[in-house]
């Protein structure tokens, strides 16, 4: 039993070459996908029939392997993985956790480089998911990462297509006529492919463990659910920090404003969905619905406090102060293993010091500094100190994920102590809070570059640059004493302006006009 590739060539006029994917009548779900390929047919549309038919193929797979081998009642057989297992892990992580998002920004800037990375992105993994339904070893029941790479793939032959057909600068017709809607298409895919894919790769580590099943399955959600909302934020206010100042500027908002937004609708979602409304109030529905109550009201203060009277945005310490009280609360969750117990304590201590850090970041590094209402008022200087509270957003999300309950058994009975643990959690922090920083660089970069050469910009730019191509940025000394020489300047400028001008308007009766 085997899937079948059959291909017909019709030489009779009109020629064309057909093929033909079939599986056996002995197996379930037998399917047969036909596609023909005229030689009419235009030469971009080949490779879109090819990915139609890959598509198509993609229900004769079922989950991973047999399911004959697992024991009753378990998600997963005793059998280590094996190699071609592991090979499908490697290379999906390289396809969809590092070259995708580095196509994506390929493509933000224009990039020569987008289309090639792209490309083998793809590539890989097509061949990775192949791998994942051909692997020997360890054997899976039904789960939802088997289900979700159907849809993955789907979401990447239709971002495939539409790249294929803007490349072809089809601009006649109905295409030209709905071409915008398929640019904003191909970036909206281009956004959300990135955030599945991480949805993917969670629901792949789970799946390799056998972990959230029946009982388990909610407190599994609530860890790794809020464990990347920690991660998103801090990835946030990465981008906010290195490139999103100029779109705060042209918002007219503080950042606190969206920050409190957020943390107040997430808010509500928690007080209504922590608790089985009609079944018995448990100590983890109480605090979890509690926590969700203080969101929301704190969440409705920041964004009332994130303008001044006369309708300024004005930065606020309410975000800062909710992930504060968030972290205490999180650290006194009682637990039933001591190595639960330590690392729910140090993910509550990441999490008030992601708050402390903030909160000094804002009232005593920035010193409530309003963001600028233009981009021409940005400064391009960053603090040392402000990388810190995003990164303590990232280790909190990562300790947050590794400490559901089956985790804290399996590593407990493994005999792993809770310092290499940690440890290992915050070098995985370390190294997404790299990759990202390394994506906004290439961004600011590629941009930059892409600047240069329209009029005051690049002189700008040769005024203050090193030979090593690298831009200069002024001093903190030089730009004070550049600031003072201003206000001295504007100063005398201003009283002979007023001597002036009170010469011209001056009349003999000695009123001015």
């Amino acid at each position: 039993d085997c899937l079948r590739l059959r291909v017909s060539v019709y030489l009779n006029p009109p020629p064309s070459v057909r093929l033909q994917l079939s599986q056996p009548e002995s197996l379930p779900k037998s399917i047969s996908i036909m596609a023909t390929i005229r030689p009419g047919t235009t030469t971009a549309m080949r490779p879109i029939a090819t990915l139609l038919v890959l598509g198509a193929s993609l229900s004769l797979t079922s989950a991973h392997g047999d399911h004959s081998h697992i024991p009753e009642g378990e998600a997963i057989s005793a059998e280590p993985m094996g190699t071609t297992l592991w090979i499908h892990i490697l290379i999906q992580s390289l396809a969809w956790g590092i070259l995708f998002p580095l196509g994506m920004v390929f493509g933000l800037v224009r990039s020569r480089w987008h289309v090639p990375t792209q490309i083998l992105a793809t590539a890989l993994a097509v061949v990775g998911y192949f791998l994942g339904h051909a692997h020997g070893g360890r054997q899976f029941g039904k789960n939802a990462h088997a289900s979700f790479a159907n849809w993955l793939m789907l979401l990447l032959i239709v971002q495939v297509v539409l790249g294929v057909y803007l490349r072809l600068h089809l601009e006649r017709g109905f295409l030209g006529r709905i071409r915008k809607w398929q640019v904003k298409g191909h970036a909206i895919l281009g956004g959300v492919i990135p955030v599945a894919a991480w949805v993917q790769m969670l629901l792949g580590g789970i799946a390799s463990q056998g972990f959230c099943q029946a009982d388990h399955l909610g407190q599994c959600l609530a860890h790794f659910i809020m464990g990347s909302a920690f991660i998103a934020y801090g990835i946030v206010l990465t981008i906010l920090l290195l490139n999103g100042q100029a779109w705060l500027a042209r918002t007219g908002r503080s950042q606190e404003f969206w920050d409190s937004l957020i943390i107040a609708l997430w808010g509500c979602v928690n007080t209504f969905t922590e608790h089985r409304w009609g079944n018995p109030w448990a100590h983890n529905d109480l605090q979890h619905t509690s926590m969700g109550i203080i969101w929301w009201a704190a969440g409705l203060v920041g964004m009332w406090l994130s303008r001044d009277r006369s309708g300024r945005p004005r930065r606020n310490l309410i975000p800062a102060i909710v992930i504060l009280l968030t972290g205490w609360a999180m650290s006194a969750h009682p637990q039933t293993l001591e190595l639960s117990t330590h690392v729910h304590s140090v993910f509550g201590y990441t999490l008030m010091a992601a708050g402390l850090t903030r909160l000094i970041e804002i009232s005593f590094v920035l010193r409530d500094k309003v963001a600028p209402k233009n981009p021409d008022d940005i400064d391009e200087e960053i603090n040392s100190f402000q990388f810190l509270p995003p990164f303590l957003l990232y280790a909190s999300g990562f300790l947050f994920m590794g400490a559901t309950e089956e985790q804290m058994q399996l590593l407990s009975d493994a005999g792993v102590t809770h310092v290499s643990y940690i440890l290992i959690l915050y070098s995985i922090a370390f190294l997404l809070f790299l990759f990202v920083n390394m994506l906004l660089h290439l961004y600011s970069y590629y941009t930059a570059s892409s600047s240069k050469g329209k009029g005051p910009s690049k002189r700008h730019d040769e005024e203050h640059s090193m030979p090593n191509g690298h831009a200069r940025v002024p001093a903190m000394t030089e730009r004070q004493a550049q600031d003072a020489q201003e206000f001295e300047l504007e100063g005398l400028i201003t009283d002979d302006e007023d001597e002036d001008g009170g010469k011209k308007h001056s009349q003999t009766n000695g009123r001015a006009q």
